[in-house]
């Protein structure tokens, strides 16, 4: 078996984190089995190497090696991509297609951001890894393969399962070996490796000299928490060799590049739980306001029909008492009493309320008719949150210049959803 260290240099890995070699020498154990594997750990820690690893190592190395990044595949097409079609399954099939699982029998199978694959997928998904079977879209015949499955994903799985967005019984089958990543912040002693690496690998590509960095420089990197990990610090080596003629950098430089270089790896007390009530963004407030609005607005419209109806204000107090309640509260209860004389001065009488005479009887019909305006104010809501909704998705995408994975994100939804909203919109 290789070491380790030959394994860093074959495929460019550079550290020398404790944690990292463990990751390494997990992929190098079970490479030589055919153990379905699960990579996890932040975006941008590198977790397409470790597949790369798994690969070459074992005995189907010869075979076809395929990566499929399952966030980027649109929900109506995943099913086709990874286990083909037949001609004439739908819209647009003019001939039979072949998908990644027949096409890499025999190999490896790398399904980058598996958490975002739809729940009918993940069906298919478990009956291959329980007994190598699948069927094409379209398709009645069951198809055999041989393929080996290394999954990776961001997405914390306990809490996508917790929400039903993921099969339990699917992690348990991709997690057979899990591997984990550490995050860049985690790994001080290799931040300026990784970042002379770039430098050096940059001022050959772009054939100036290397950039240096200064003891304060160095010391400003390393505080930083690198929430983009290794990628943002690859961005970022390669910004300041194109863009800095001085070739020796200062922390002063150096901070110019570092967004919110506040940020540093104090430890920092956060709570592992939120109350139902606790909203993370300000779209979820301002839907909680105005659904509350709406329900009191159909309260209010309960207890004027009840008044309309009985017109006997006592027994309507009495048999709504708990709707009165919580449509005033317990601190206004005098001000709503039905019973007061002053009762015309009421919240309630603000409606001018006609008295009903002996010779003319209202109707059910007259009353949905003379107060027919209700069901306009239910649409005019409606109206206003599809369009507060469109609004939040402009502008998420406009502050990331168009970026759906970031304005996803953003707005607390997933990419997927944030695409079927934009095809919703028309936007």
């Amino acid at each position: 078996m290789e070491s380790i260290q030959s394994i860093k240099q074959r495929f460019e890995i550079i550290g020398q984190d404790p944690k990292l070699n463990r990751a390494l020498e997990k992929a190098m154990q079970v490479a030589i089995t055919d153990i379905s594997v699960l990579v996890t750990g932040e975006s941008g820690v590198g977790k397409e190497a470790i597949p790369k690893i798994i690969h070459s190592l074992s005995h189907r190395k010869h075979a076809k090696y395929i990566a499929v990044n399952c966030g980027a595949i649109p929900e109506g097409t995943i099913d086709s991509e990874l286990f083909g079609h037949e001609k004439g399954a739908f819209t647009g099939a003019t001939q039979t297609r072949s998908g990644y699982f027949e096409v890499a029998d025999g190999g490896t199978i790398f399904l980058d951001e598996v958490g975002e694959l739809p729940l009918t997928t993940q069906v298919r998904l478990l009956r291959v890894l329980e007994n190598g079977e699948f069927l094409k879209v379209g398709s009645s015949q069951v198809q055999k393969t041989d393929v080996r499955i290394v999954a990776a994903t961001n997405v914390n799985m306990f809490e996508a399962i917790k929400k039903e967005r993921f099969r339990e019984d699917l992690y348990y089958r991709l997690s057979t070996v899990e591997i984990n990543i550490p995050p860049l912040r985690e790994r001080q002693g290799d931040v300026h490796l990784l970042f002379r690496k770039f430098a050096s690998d940059f001022s050959q590509k772009y054939k100036m000299p290397t950039i240096r960095l200064d003891e304060q420089a160095v010391s400003l990197l390393n505080k930083y928490r690198w929430p983009g990990n290794i990628r943002q610090l690859r961005n970022i080596a390669e910004q300041i060799s194109v863009l800095e003629e001085n070739r020796s950098i200062t922390a002063a430089t150096l901070s110019g590049y570092l967004p919110n270089n506040t940020s540093t790896n104090l430890p920092a007390v956060v709570s592992n739980t939120k109350a139902e009530s606790d909203f993370s963004n300000e779209r979820e407030i301002l839907y909680k306001v105005l659904f509350d609005m709406k329900g009191d607005l159909n309260d209010l419209k309960k207890l004027t029909m009840e008044l309309l109806k009985n017109n006997d204000s006592q027994k309507v107090q009495k048999d709504n008492e708990n709707l009165i309640r919580k449509i005033y509260g317990n601190d206004d209860e005098e001000d709503i009493d039905l019973d007061q004389d002053s009762q015309e001065e009421t919240n309630l009488n603000v409606l001018h309320l006609p008295e009903p005479k002996e010779d003319h009887i209202l109707t059910s019909d007259a009353y949905e008719d003379k107060y027919h305006f209700a069901e306009e104010i239910e649409e005019e809501e409606t109206l206003s949150l599809q369009e507060k909704e469109v609004e939040l998705i402009k502008k998420s995408l406009e502050r990331n210049r168009g970026k759906r994975k970031a304005a996803a994100a953003e707005l607390g939804i997933s990419e997927r959803t944030l695409y079927r909203k934009i095809k919703q919109y028309d936007l």
